[in-house]
């Protein structure tokens, strides 16, 4: 086998991002079932390929015999001398194939095999890439914007992803070109190849984005124990520090706002209330209605997880929100039923704010 097969099959490894090694042992079982068919599918043909030197052998084991019962398998002695002098009955010797004797339908049959074993080890690396980043955010470049139904197709390393109209942030507009980040929500393997569920939508991906932003959230001395999302509109992050001389929430927004604003701008303007956690129920329901102040919580259910929340009449506005969004997130993030009540008790059917 001349140089240029070698020379050829590096630089598909290079161009596939394939390791060679994968794709000679590929080309080495493409021949050995494509020579194997000359010989009626017997385990007799066997491959060895040295990149390194440059050699390719393909060659027969056959057993050397007194008496032939097995065309194909068999040798006698007389005609095994020719390959090994001392041969005997008995052994089993290796009878060189010369390469040259392939036919055209066996060189077909091999380059198929080869090809399906390119687009396997493909398949094998797109999963691999999108596995490697499951359940964390990926920068990904648009290369492709559906006018109709408005999917973008993303190039994420060297595997492409689909993120549909319906998971990206209502109101941005994607173009050709724009580098977003995505969060990798699960990968499957289906028949037409590896898939990765990919949002900008996710909970998931505002988390991260604070773990990139935020060193003390990234070594662990801050941890988000919730989080709550209405995508392009508004978030809130609960957050939570052992030790008591780390102001978590300080840390979360940074120096005027630096870390908070950085997030908000990979995220369209989305508005971020960050709050303190507690265990303390009460505690954590009256922090999870910021901006909105709160008189005071009374659990009525631990059970049901079920409480009345009081609020200055100016607040009650406030504290339900646009739509009810700030009490809705409230209850996403609490995970508590929260009835929201003006101090005076009577509803007057305030204008709701953001």
């Amino acid at each position: 086998m001349n140089e240029d097969f070698f020379v050829a099959v590096q630089m598909m490894a290079k161009e596939k991002g394939i390791p060679a090694e994968f794709l000679f042992e590929k080309i080495s079982a493409a021949l050995v079932v494509a020579v194997k068919r000359m010989y009626g599918g017997k385990d007799i043909v066997f491959c060895d390929i040295n990149p390194d030197e440059m050699t390719l052998n393909l060659y027969l084991r056959k057993n050397v015999v007194e008496e032939i019962s097995d065309p194909d398998a068999d040798i006698l002695v007389e005609a095994a001398h020719q390959y090994k002098s001392n041969a005997k009955a008995g052994d089993i010797i290796e009878i060189p194939i010369d390469t040259k004797d392939l036919g055209r339908v066996v060189a077909q049959t091999a380059k198929h095999v080869i090809r399906q074993g390119v687009r396997d080890a493909e398949r094998g690396q797109t999963m691999q890439e999108f596995q490697s980043h499951n359940q964390e955010i990926v920068t990904a470049k648009v290369t492709n914007v559906d006018p109709k139904t408005g999917n973008a197709t993303l190039e994420i390393g060297r595997a492409e992803a689909m993120l549909p109209h319906s998971e990206q942030i209502p109101g941005e507009v994607l173009h050709d070109g724009d580098l977003i980040k995505v969060y990798i929500v699960d990968v499957r393997e289906t028949e037409k190849g590896p898939k990765a569920m990919i949002s900008r939508t996710h909970p998931g991906l505002v988390r991260r984005l604070f773990e990139t932003e935020v060193p003390e959230i990234s070594d662990g001395t801050v941890e988000i124990k919730e989080v709550s999302r209405e995508a392009g509109s508004r978030t809130k992050i609960a957050v939570y520090s052992a030790d008591e001389n780390i102001d978590a929430v300080g840390a979360c927004i940074g120096p005027r706002g630096a870390r908070v604003g950085k997030v908000v701008d990979l995220l369209c303007g989305e508005k971020i209330d960050i709050v303190p956690y507690s265990e303390d129920p009460a505690l954590f329901i009256g922090a999870a209605l910021a901006p909105a102040d709160v008189i005071r919580v009374d659990i009525l259910s631990e059970e049901e997880k079920s409480c009345k929340v009081i609020v200055p009449d100016t607040q009650l506005s406030l504290a339900i929100g646009n739509k009810g969004q700030n009490a809705r997130l409230a209850a996403k993030l609490t995970g508590w039923k929260i009835d929201i009540n003006p101090e005076s008790g009577f509803y007057e059917s305030p204008e709701e704010e953001e």
